[in-house]
């Protein structure tokens, strides 16, 4: 089975909906941030290995807490899994810290203050447009 087969996409698919039920329901690990969301999962062709993506609402500290926790909860994690999701061989889970979101929305500040900082510029030194239309 190739990476991006259709059969590999709705696993994927099929996986991610699982652990989001499963860590937000069913693990009880307090490190765990209550904020916690998966992101993605890639499941190989092969079903041996999983990694999956897990963003964090919060600072830093939080997001190294709830990997940790999810990696001691891996074990469970992946009983349940195995459980509720029928596959041939059920994978081993490898935990990531998807920080796209906060990246994103750190860019996208950047973005809004670049563009508060330009209308402060053209207020106090005028635009090109109003230059035009005094000549």
């Amino acid at each position: 089975m190739r990476k991006n087969s259709i059969k590999n996409i709705r696993i994927n698919e099929e996986v991610l909906r699982e652990l989001s039920d499963i860590i937000r329901n069913k693990v009880k690990d307090p490190r765990i941030d209550p904020m916690t969301s998966v992101t993605s999962v890639e499941v190989a062709p092969d079903l041996k290995t999983c990694k999956i993506f897990v963003s964090v609402l919060g600072d830093g500290d939080a997001g190294k807490k709830t990997i940790e926790g999810l990696k001691s909860s891996r074990g469970f994690i992946r009983h349940e899994l195995a459980r509720t999701v029928n596959l041939r061989n059920t994978p081993e889970l490898t935990f990531l810290l998807d920080d796209s979101i906060a990246y994103g929305v750190r860019m996208s500040k950047l973005i809004d203050d670049v563009k508060e900082h330009d209308r402060k510029m053209d207020e106090k030194y005028g635009t090109k447009d109003d230059k035009k239309d005094e000549e």
